[in-house]
């Protein structure tokens, strides 16, 4: 099963791919898309949407797992949910079931708080995944936790 795992966000968009294989899960890729602020929103949602196609199609995941939208503030919950659009019709257009988690389940299953800080959920899924050093950007190790927690729930529900 490979999985991947979005924390959406229009200056940084995380991402991660898991892939579980004969009980074990591998990191495959992960990391964060960056657009301008500079640029115009439109532009920076194109930008997006290129570039997680092209993630979509070089991985083939078979699922699409993606942070449940929690807004800070009006400009934010704007950004945040029209970089979310751009994953969920990437997801739509290609065919691959999304999936979402609310970032407190996240937390819950990667930490056992679900109140964990960024530097606890970054410190667990180095060591749930077994990597030399904390994913970053913080948007990476989010995504891979998110992804993360998506196959715990798949397996938990088998």
């Amino acid at each position: 099963m490979r999985v991947l795992g979005l924390d959406p966000g229009i200056e940084s968009f995380g991402f991660g791919v898991l892939e579980e294989e004969g009980g074990g899960i591998r990191v495959l890729d992960c990391g964060a898309l960056r657009t301008s602020s500079h640029l115009p929103v439109w532009e920076r949602l194109l930008q997006l949407y290129r570039e997680l196609k092209e993630l979509f199609l070089r991985f083939k995941p078979e699922e699409m797992a993606i942070e449940h939208f929690v807004g800070r503030g009006v400009r934010s919950a704007l950004e945040v949910g029209e970089a979310r659009g751009v994953a969920l019709l990437v997801a739509a257009e290609l065919g691959v079931p999304v999936f979402e988690y609310h970032p407190s389940k996240v937390k819950e299953i990667v930490t056992g708080y679900g109140r964990g800080s960024k530097s606890q959920v970054q410190r667990m899924i180095q060591l749930q995944l077994g990597l030399g050093s904390a994913p970053r950007p913080d948007d990476a190790a989010d995504a891979l936790a998110t992804a993360f927690c998506h196959l715990w729930e798949r397996k938990r529900k088998v």
